[in-house]
């Protein structure tokens, strides 16, 4: 999948977003400024999130209130410590995780989630998923089919 420009990264993360429900998991990743925030601002729009969403580089951990709470995080700076932070309480939590850099702390990652590598192309990005387990399997079909009724 492509994404041109900044406005349809953000769309397709909105198409994504109606998709989530309580306890799906995100996995972003991606060279530093590839569109993982980008990405997740779409998201936030498609969970009704009004809220300015910014990367949580610095905080670890933001949260934001919509049809679905959402966790945004980035994990870079705490992946030699994965257990500086309770990932549990979020992941297992009322909303959605979507986690920056996941792929660093992979083996605290749970047994399903939405993973999406976001790549720099001359002129865009490339989107490549990877679903892990069947609730995200039955989400990228969801998405796909909602793509593909879209274009």
């Amino acid at each position: 999948m492509i994404s041109h420009n900044e406005t349809e990264l953000m769309a397709l993360g909105e198409q994504l977003g109606k998709l989530l429900e309580k306890q799906d998991v995100i996995i972003l990743s991606g060279d530093l400024g590839a569109g993982k925030t980008t990405f997740t601002k779409g998201l936030a729009r498609g969970l009704g999130i009004k809220q300015m969403i910014k990367s949580p580089t610095y905080t670890i951990v933001r949260e934001y209130e919509g049809r679905l709470p959402l966790y945004h995080m980035d994990v870079y700076r705490i992946g030699n410590d994965p257990d500086s932070i309770d990932l549990d309480d979020f992941i297992y939590g009322e909303g959605v995780t979507v986690i920056e850099w996941g792929e660093l702390i992979a083996s605290n990652l749970p047994d399903g989630y939405l993973k999406l590598f976001i790549r720099k192309l001359e002129d865009g990005r490339k989107l490549e998923f990877e679903a892990v387990g069947a609730r995200a399997e039955a989400l990228l079909a969801a998405f796909e089919e909602v793509r593909t009724t879209d274009d």
